[in-house]
């Protein structure tokens, strides 16, 4: 049975924007995608969605350890109240969780620097206490989960190659 969570339009007045942790710090550890791409794409999806009156809300974490936001997200952003925090996950923090509930907003696009910490943590509380959480992934992971999703199996030239042999 398919699932009609999702099959609600998202739209400017039902989202919000969570944007996580695009620290100059944090940048330094990022390796599944060059830095000037993220940075292009995080700063162009902040600005197309201000000009759309979406709701948008930045965090960053340890910032006496982690650095400021990046300076070119901060330029897009001017007068953005930042949300300081010390937790991993953003949801844990109280002031972001009232912030994401403020918005009144039941679809949240989440970017964060990395997948796996920044990104996937609050998607994954999100989903947990209600939200649709939309997470923005690079074209190639987004690419290889619509394959998955309709059942086709991604692989290299090496992975199909040793499947075709049965003996070394």
């Amino acid at each position: 049975m398919e699932t009609t969570k999702y099959s609600e339009r998202i739209t400017p007045e039902n989202a919000a924007l969570l944007l996580i942790d695009h620290q100059v710090g944090l940048f330094t550890g990022v390796r599944d995608i060059p830095v000037a791409e993220l940075k292009h794409n995080v700063v162009a999806l902040a600005k197309a969605l201000k000009v759309l009156s979406v709701p948008i809300i930045v965090t960053a974490t340890s910032p006496e350890m982690w650095g400021p936001l990046i300076p070119e997200l901060a330029e897009a952003l001017p007068g953005i109240s930042i949300i300081n925090r010390t937790t991993v996950n953003a949801f844990d923090d109280a002031r972001f969780a009232k912030a994401v509930e403020a918005t009144g907003r039941k679809k949240l696009i989440i970017a964060g620097v990395s997948t796996e910490v920044c990104l996937a943590l609050p998607a994954i509380f999100a989903t947990g206490i209600g939200y649709d959480a939309h997470a923005v992934i690079t074209p190639q992971q987004n690419a290889l989960n619509r394959f998955r999703s309709k059942g086709v199996f991604p692989g290299s030239r090496r992975g199909f190659g040793a499947l075709m042999i049965v003996h070394w």
